[in-house]
C-alpha cells in the first residue's frame, strides 16, 4: 500500500493544469515550491504541488530522501533498491491524487524534478499508462537506461537541465540519459547551465518555464 505523501499546494482554487515538483536527497517539498511564485505569472490557472518524500533523509535528520544512497549514507545496495520501489509506488498515487482532486486528465499535468527528484521522475513517468505534458529534470540521471526501451509504456517530452560545474552529480549523467532516452524513442532536450553547481540557475528556470509553456496546456 502507497504511503500517503505530505503535500502543500499553491495556485487558484479552479485550476487547467497543474506542476509537480519532486525534491532532492535530503531536501522537502518547499525547497522547489518557492519556484511556482516565479512560474505562476507565465502559467495562469496552473496549480503547484510538492510534497515531502516518505522517509527522513539519513544524512539530513531534517530533509527527506526518496531512496537512500549507499556512498553517501552507508545503505546497502539492497535497502536502496527496497526504498526506491516503495517510493515508485508512492509518487504514482500522490500523481493519481493530484489528478482527481483537480480533476484533470495527464495531459494537462507536467513533474518537475531536481537531482534525486529527477531520479524518480525519469523512472516513473515513462511506466505510467497514460502520458503526463511533460517531465523536466534538473540536475539528476537516468536510473537504469537499459531497461527504459522495453519497459516504457509512455514517452511524454523530456527537458533535462544540469550545471557544467556540478559535484554532486556528475554533468556527464546529463549526456548520458539524453543519448538513453533518445534511443528509447523520447523527444529530448537538453540545457547546459553554464558555471552552476548542484543548483538551478535563472536561465535553467528560464529555459523550463518556456518548455512548459509549449508542453503543459490548460485543459
Amino acid at each position: 500500500m502507497a504511503r500517503a505523501l505530505k503535500s502543500q499546494r499553491k495556485g487558484p482554487q479552479q485550476a487547467r493544469r497543474a506542476v509537480v515538483f519532486l525534491h532532492g536527497y535530503g531536501a522537502d517539498g518547499a525547497d522547489l515550491l518557492g519556484l511556482a511564485d516565479v512560474l505562476a505569472p507565465h502559467l495562469p490557472d496552473t496549480a503547484f504541488y510538492a510534497s515531502d518524500a516518505p522517509e527522513r533523509c539519513a544524512n539530513n535528520p531534517y530533509g527527506y530522501q526518496w531512496f537512500p544512497i549507499p556512498w553517501l549514507d552507508g545503505s546497502t545496495e539492497e535497502q536502496a533498491r527496497a526504498s526506491m520501489a516503495l517510493s515508485i509506488e508512492d509518487i504514482n498515487a500522490f500523481l493519481d491524487k493530484v489528478l482527481a482532486d483537480e480533476g484533470l486528465t495527464p495531459e494537462h499535468l507536467a513533474v518537475v524534478g531536481f537531482s534525486q527528484g529527477t531520479m524518480m521522475a525519469l523512472h516513473v513517468l515513462p511506466r505510467r499508462e497514460r502520458a503526463v505534458a511533460c517531465i523536466v529534470g534538473f540536475s539528476g540521471r537516468l536510473l537504469e537506461p537499459e531497461l527504459l526501451e522495453t519497459e516504457a509504456k509512455t514517452r511524454p517530452p523530456v527537458l533535462l537541465l544540469h550545471g557544467d560545474q556540478d559535484p554532486m552529480v556528475p554533468f556527464a549523467d546529463l549526456g548520458a540519459a539524453a543519448d538513453a532516452l533518445a534511443k528509447a524513442g523520447f523527444e529530448t532536450y537538453t540545457h547546459v547551465m553554464k558555471g552552476t553547481g548542484h543548483g538551478i540557475s535563472p536561465d535553467g528556470l528560464g529555459a523550463a518555464l518556456q518548455f512548459l509553456t509549449q508542453h503543459l496546456k490548460g485543459q
